[in-house]
């Protein structure tokens, strides 16, 4: 094995350390890789949603309560139960409950008790409910499209791909 130049290693190291180090004033290179990627989900995923929650505090709403009005609006007239939403969620929320009742308070869900099953409580969307969520297309589109859409359509679907492998069969 060759000996190693510690100072031609640091300037070679420090050479193709990231933006992440610069932006955080890390003062030494990562470790691994495999660090300096999952910080940058991480850091990536803090910026995308600032800007997202941005969006829907002009409207009142949490980027979870927006997903779950998505979900509503997805599952119809049928509407879902409570668990069948939490299964559905993006991100996770311990208590989709507590969610429904903030929804259901500003009157954009509907909550009864199933007509075959009265242990069962059937959720669906309002007709407030499903306007808002409506006019968000436009708005949300428009951010995707800023925030997302320089990176083009082969990074995308390349960014895509490697965040399901992530995922495995999570």
């Amino acid at each position: 094995m060759l000996p190693v130049d510690n100072n031609c290693y640091n300037e070679y190291i420090w050479g193709m350390a990231g933006k992440l180090v610069r932006e955080i004033q890390q003062t030494k290179p990562f470790a691994l890789l495999e660090e300096e990627a999952f910080l940058n989900l991480v850091r990536t995923s803090e910026f995308l949603q600032q800007r997202i929650s941005e969006l829907f505090k002009g409207y009142q709403l949490t980027p979870t309560q927006y997903n779950l009005l998505r979900i509503l609006r997805g599952a119809g007239r049928d509407g879902i139960t409570c668990s069948q939403a939490g299964e559905r969620m993006v991100t996770h929320d311990p208590d989709v409950t507590r969610l429904m009742d903030r929804l259901e308070a500003r009157k954009l869900i509907l909550r009864e008790r199933s007509r075959e099953d009265r242990r069962v409580v059937v959720t669906r969307i309002s007709d407030e409910g499903l306007a808002l969520v409506d006019s968000l297309d436009q708005p949300i589109e428009a951010s995707m499209k800023q925030h997302l859409g320089h990176l083009g359509r082969a990074k995308l679907e390349q960014l895509v791909d490697l965040l399901e492998g992530l995922r495995g069969d999570a």
